[in-house]
């Protein structure tokens, strides 16, 4: 059975999509992708490990963006062999469509990104699984029409994500009806929980974010409904080169996974 018709096929659990934010060295990104697996199979969940190669949206120039391209793609791919993962990254031009092909399983769109045409059709044409963020800027009914732009190239295999809506300037909410909407299209859902719980557009040029709502927001997706859950996570968060602060700790992964699970268990 293929990763897709399993993803659409869950039944007593959910999928897991984890890792973190963004690919900050090899040693770390191994550690964090074993530990995951681990967990994933004592827990019997279908498991995603999901890495940006690279940061193309950050805010400030000082920011950390990655550790370079192929490189970076090199550790994927070699993770992805070595513990035969399934493996997720994102893109942010058409072009980066056909460069990371070869190397992951499923290519995200980014939030900002999930009404450019031209990346949609570029990530459909490759064949892949394609994740959809919905827009902090957009409603869960417009992304009927970012899922059609993919399969007017004939890939249907779409998922779409929820993270969060924009309130004011410092703030993101999570309104749950969207999860049965974006379903109502006929596409598995997944909530971000770490990116609905940042606090975007600081006046220091830097993402902040409140991770201790963690677990009630993964709870309360799973309560109603998701198709799985995607977390961001770290050995040491505070120490992350990127999203520090929405960043999950890698030891605090399974106690939750553990919560997850007996509330999907509780809704049959």
């Amino acid at each position: 059975m293929d990763l897709y018709t399993q993803i659409v096929n869950l039944k007593d659990s959910f999928l897991l999509i984890a890792g973190p934010c963004v690919i900050e060295d090899y040693e770390t990104t191994y550690k964090i992708a074993q530990e995951l697996k681990n967990i994933s199979l004592e827990l019997n969940l279908l498991f995603i490990f999901k890495a940006s190669y690279k940061k193309a949206n950050r805010t400030n120039i000082n920011s950390f963006t990655g550790i370079g391209d192929l490189k970076a793609l090199k550790v994927l791919k070699e993770i992805k062999e070595k513990l035969g993962l399934y493996v997720l990254t994102d893109i942010h031009s058409p072009e980066e469509a056909n460069l990371v092909k070869n190397y992951v399983d499923i290519i995200q769109i980014p939030a900002f990104l999930c009404r450019q045409t031209e990346l949609l059709l570029a990530a459909g044409n490759t064949g892949l699984i394609v994740n959809i963020k919905k827009g902090q800027f957009a409603s869960p009914y417009t992304m009927k029409f970012a899922a059609e732009k993919v399969k007017f190239t004939g890939n249907n295999r779409i998922m779409l994500t929820e993270r969060g809506t924009m309130f004011g300037y410092y703030d993101l909410i999570v309104d749950f009806r969207s999860i049965p909407i974006m379903q109502s299209f006929g596409y598995p859902v997944i909530v971000d929980v770490s990116h609905s719980l940042q606090i975007p557009n600081t006046p220091s040029g830097y993402s902040l974010g409140t991770n201790s709502y963690t677990e009630l927001l993964a709870k309360a997706s799973i309560s109603v409904g998701a198709n799985g859950i995607f977390i961001e996570t770290h050995p040491t968060p505070s120490k992350a080169l990127s999203d520090s602060q929405t960043m999950f700790s890698l030891h605090e992964i399974k106690p939750l996974l553990l919560k997850l699970l007996k509330i999907k268990k509780s809704l049959e």
